[in-house]
């Protein structure tokens, strides 16, 4: 990154990693620590309430409470496993109403129909959907509409 003359500003644990540092404290204090002796400056992305997001607090980073726009949430604020049904959710609409719910109410519904407490830092859409683009502008245009302004997250924002 540096020899293209770019500069780091977070980590993001990908995929399985990210799931199972959610959940598993080990796990989750290794990474933490790892991007701690990396450069502590850096802000740690992870699943809102999580194992990742504790133990980087816990070390002194900072770190960024992620919910996602297009996933469904379970009792313990985990994601769906994509393994069970109604894992995604599959319209624009869906997305923003959930989007909307866990920005100004600091809520989600989870599967099983209970409000779950979430608190949203940065929300996270897989631009590898087949309709991110459409999610991501619908979901702008309603939190615009909602009264909610969107800005890169720094250190400033939290």
């Amino acid at each position: 990154m540096a020899a293209e003359g770019g500069t780091l500003h977070h980590v993001k644990p990908h995929g399985a990693l990210y799931n199972m540092a959610a959940v598993s404290a080990p796990l989750a204090e290794a990474i933490a620590e790892a991007v701690y002796r990396v450069n502590p400056e850096l802000v740690l992305y992870g699943l809102a309430g999580s194992e990742l997001t504790k133990s980087g607090t816990k070390l002194g980073l900072q770190v960024a409470h992620e919910v996602f726009a297009d996933r469904t949430y379970q009792l313990d604020g985990t994601l769906t496993s994509r393994r069970l049904p109604n894992a995604l959710l599959t319209t624009s609409e869906e997305a923003a109403r959930q989007v909307v719910r866990m920005v100004k109410e600091g809520q989600v519904c989870a599967q099983q129909g209970t409000d779950v407490a979430i608190r949203a830092d940065t929300i996270c859409i897989h631009g590898d959907g087949a309709h991110a683009l459409e999610f991501a502008r619908h979901i702008n245009q309603t939190l615009q509409n909602e009264g909610v302004s969107l800005q890169a997250f720094t250190k400033a924002a939290q």
